[in-house]
């Protein structure tokens, strides 16, 4: 059986690495393959000449994971308003302190943390953002028995396996453990904060089961460390099997600011914008894009002595890319603009009059 294996697994390497080519012209990735001893990777897909089967890893991850994962119940108005998951990252000598999504505990008036052991406690927000969709709770450190390991998806390949720990549907199902493939990397998937599909987060795509109630909790590799916190997934009813995760290094970016309860500073461009698509409200607003133009941010007005204002750019203008990069509608533009600091400069290109054109923007803080 173990040659059948061996051989099995000889013949599923080869083939990936013969079907690697074609696989990065269907994604348009172009990228090159690198020779390495004892294997082949193109940063996305790595195949090992040490192949191992081995079902025993599998429970020896979740055992790494599984008694730093707790439950959150989220109480209004003294009811149960949601339940979510989330998970210890941290013990110090007096606190546990633990990482989830903002939406989970947003707007509540208690916290209930439950314990793998079931042991239940309420629990702190020290900090959260709406735009990160993360937050940090604190609890006792007496009643901490795990912490978890914090890994690093960059090191993840597609087609890895990963492992979910959390909470489902409802608190009866809380510890419930599901298994999938890390199915993609750096997703761009438009998001609701403020208004509808507003923002744009950067995130991993799994095609293991994650439900309500799985968000926060954590996403790990078959080693047991984390590499991404679970947070969403399309719910669309011929959609199956397509579930997102906030990369783990982008949130631990973050931690030590909602600690402390830091304003998360956001940098200001100095304008208002429409999509350029949204052709109603540019014609309430009185401006004239050109129909050729199918994509792109619409400039409805410049803020006095702002970035945009200081770098030439004016009412009507269209935004279509920052530093390079294709800005499709606002909540692109927001994600550019969010994931850099006040102080940093853009390069902008613009439409004008039918022309191209670039200009240099030097971000301001928000007031």
């Amino acid at each position: 059986m173990r040659g059948k294996l061996v051989v099995l697994a000889i013949v599923l390497c080869a083939f990936l690495l013969g079907g690697t080519g074609m696989y990065f012209i269907m994604l348009n990735q172009g990228q090159t393959v690198i020779k390495e001893t004892g294997q082949t990777t193109t940063g996305v897909i790595k195949c090992s000449n040490n192949i191992k089967i081995d079902e025993t890893g599998v429970s020896t991850a979740v055992g790494k994971i599984y008694d730093a994962t707790v439950t959150i119940q989220n109480y209004r108005v003294n009811r149960l308003y949601a339940t979510g998951s989330g998970f210890i990252y941290k013990k110090t000598k007096d606190y546990g302190y633990i990482l989830t999504n903002h939406h989970v505990i947003e707007n509540n008036e208690k916290l209930i943390i439950t314990l793998s052991n079931d042991d239940q406690v309420e629990g702190e927000v020290l900090g959260s953002d709406e735009y990160l969709d993360l937050a940090v709770v604190r609890i006792d450190a007496k009643h901490v028995a795990q912490v978890a390991t914090i890994g690093n998806s960059e090191d993840s390949y597609v087609g890895d396996s990963v492992i979910l720990v959390g909470t489902p549907v409802k608190y009866d199902y809380r510890g419930t453990v599901t298994r999938g493939t890390l199915s993609g990397k750096n997703r761009m998937v438009e998001v609701s904060v403020v208004t509808s599909n507003d923002f744009v987060m950067n995130v991993l795509q799994t095609d293991a089961a994650i439900n309500p109630g799985n968000s926060g909790g954590p996403l790990v590799n078959v080693k047991g460390e984390v590499i991404g916190i679970n947070t969403l997934k399309l719910s669309e009813s011929d959609v199956e099997g397509i579930g997102f995760a906030i990369p783990i290094e982008y949130a631990m970016k973050y931690v030590d600011r909602l600690e402390k309860n830091e304003k998360i500073d956001r940098p200001l461009i100095g304008m208002s914008m429409l999509n350029v698509t949204d052709t109603y409200r540019i014609g309430q607003a009185g401006l004239e894009i050109d129909s050729d133009i199918k994509k792109g941010v619409a400039v409805v007005a410049v803020t006095s002595e702002s970035g945009a204002y200081k770098a030439g750019l004016k009412r009507g203008d269209v935004i279509i890319a920052i530093d390079g990069k294709e800005v499709t509608n606002t909540a692109y533009l927001k994600y550019e603009l969010y994931r850099r600091d006040v102080g940093d400069t853009l390069e902008i290109t613009y439409v004008r009059n039918g022309k191209n054109h670039t200009a240099k923007v030097t971000l301001t803080k928000i007031q």
